[in-house]
């Protein structure tokens, strides 16, 4: 491990109120965190709770909103199809966007839990940033697993 790295880890480790706090402010909040950690529930932490974010607003509208929307937000690159295609930030939330209300068409609201299921595909990006813009909780199980695989993990998620 070179100094730099362990550096940081024992920073984390050994103050992590601090060092969390810190890295804090490289994230957008709508209301930024005063609570770091709370840890009087032990081992149910509690980081940033009175903190308010979106994890697909930090992904994507930052980036818009700070002049990179033209940029490329993602790659996909399928070396068993040969698929290849790129995605800016702009074209990327205008299909999450869409597919966000496509959930909320169908009842999805803050706090639910949704199971993708998909392989790994640009799409498969797009549901799980979807479910963050409205604030679902999402599970993914890739494209493959067996069907009683996959209802187990339906049952043990309760999506």
């Amino acid at each position: 491990m070179n100094q730099k790295l362990a550096k940081i880890y024992s920073s984390s480790i050994n103050d992590p109120q601090n060092f969390w706090g810190e890295v804090a402010e490289d994230v957008f909040w709508f209301k930024k965190p005063t609570k770091i950690l709370n840890k009087s529930n032990p081992p149910f932490y509690k980081w940033y709770e009175d903190g308010v974010t979106n994890t697909c607003y930090n992904a994507l509208d930052f980036h818009i909103d700070n002049g990179r929307g033209d940029r490329v937000a993602l790659i996909y690159d399928s070396p068993i199809t040969s698929n290849k295609k790129k995605f800016t930030y702009k074209e990327l939330k205008e299909k999450v966007s869409k597919f966000a209300g496509a959930l909320q068409n169908q009842g999805i609201k803050k706090g639910d839990r949704v199971i993708i299921y998909m392989p790994m595909i640009p799409e498969a990006v797009i549901g799980m940033l979807a479910c963050g813009r409205i604030g679902a909780i999402h599970s993914v199980v890739f494209g493959g697993f067996a069907s009683n695989e996959l209802a187990s993990r339906i049952d043990d998620s309760k999506a």
